[in-house]
């Protein structure tokens, strides 16, 4: 059970594995953009490549598709990136269903994981596989395996390493339930110590640069959002605003700056360097709004009196 690119490496890895399966269950197809349209999931294209059999509930309760997964008779359900599941679904197997979640619970329970690690300043992050129960990222931990988070890494680095480690510890996993040869442990309540963090779902407030904050910190939040959904930020000059998303850009902890939060210093041709509450950050890589992504020299060089620009250092979340 999964729907994006992150669920079809471990449905890859099974099926190479030799392992027989009987159907693919993911969300049902959607109209997306202007035209409207009709889009699968990345697990539906990958399924119907291999003729795998795949349903696609509008509701996990339905009778009709509760009645569909007992007539499998699946020793074991797999689920990866979907949706919580009811009792009446994960209950069917007799091995029992297991998820794979990208973080090392319990922290980062919720449906962020891999950007808040970044956000947080995290320096490792993993992948933990979990008898799925009645709560969200709860259930009794199976198997974990640890990772570094280099400092240059952004979400989407973060997110094809754990994918591919994902991949080998599912097929563990089901190895190892196949032949009764794992212990589920429960999951404690803190993390060596420390307070548990959340990853709740991200939304456009999350992603509105403070540059008030450690220039650390708001490099942590552009690595965290970067590819997608991407950190935003206001350019300002008198009346003229560009609403830009942030990719990429480098910090510079040095106490002499003398640039306050959200103001810039540019040459106008090859840097762009904004202030923030302590030190600074050269940006390197952005976008205007309905423009395309560009590296810092392209778009200075379509960017007329650069000097007079600076960021709005806290914008409105209503700001456009």
């Amino acid at each position: 059970m999964g729907t994006p690119e992150f669920a079809v490496a471990p449905l890859k890895s099974l099926l190479e594995k030799g392992f027989n399966i009987c159907a693919v269950i993911t969300t049902p197809d959607k109209q997306v953009g202007r035209g409207q349209k009709i889009t699968q999931s990345p697990v539906k294209i990958f399924a119907l490549e291999h003729k795998l059999t795949v349903l696609q509930p509008t509701s996990l309760k339905d009778p009709e598709f509760i009645d569909q997964l007992k007539a499998l008779e699946a020793h074991l359900f797999i689920v990866v990136a979907f949706r919580m599941l009811p009792k009446e679904v994960w209950s069917i197997p007799k091995l029992g269903t297991f998820n794979l979640h990208s973080s090392l619970l319990p922290m980062y329970r919720g449906a962020a994981p891999i950007n808040w690690a970044i956000i947080n300043g995290e320096e490792k992050s993993g992948v933990t596989t979990f008898l799925i129960d009645e709560n969200i990222d709860t259930g009794k931990i199976l198997y974990q395996q640890e990772c570094e988070i280099e400092k240059s890494a952004n979400a989407g680095d973060l997110h094809d390493k754990l994918m591919h480690m994902g991949a080998q510890l599912v097929v563990k996993t089901a190895i190892d339930l196949i032949n009764n040869n794992v212990c589920a442990v429960a999951q404690p309540n803190n993390h060596e110590g420390k307070e548990l963090k959340a990853a709740p779902k991200l939304n456009k407030e999350t992603g509105a640069i403070n540059w008030n904050l450690h220039c650390i910190e708001v490099n942590n939040l552009i690595r965290g959002l970067s590819p997608y959904p991407a950190a935003h930020s206001i350019l300002s000059s008198n009346s003229k605003k560009i609403a830009v998303k942030i990719f990429e850009a480098e910090p510079f902890v040095d106490q002499e700056s003398t640039l306050l939060p959200g103001e810039i210093k540019t040459d106008g041709k090859s840097y762009l360097r904004v202030g923030c509450a302590n030190g600074s950050l050269n940006i390197k890589l952005l976008q205007a709004a309905g423009r395309k992504r560009l590296a810092i020299r392209e778009f200075l060089a379509g960017l007329r009196d650069a000097k007079s620009y600076s960021f709005i250092s806290k914008p409105n979340s209503n700001e456009k």
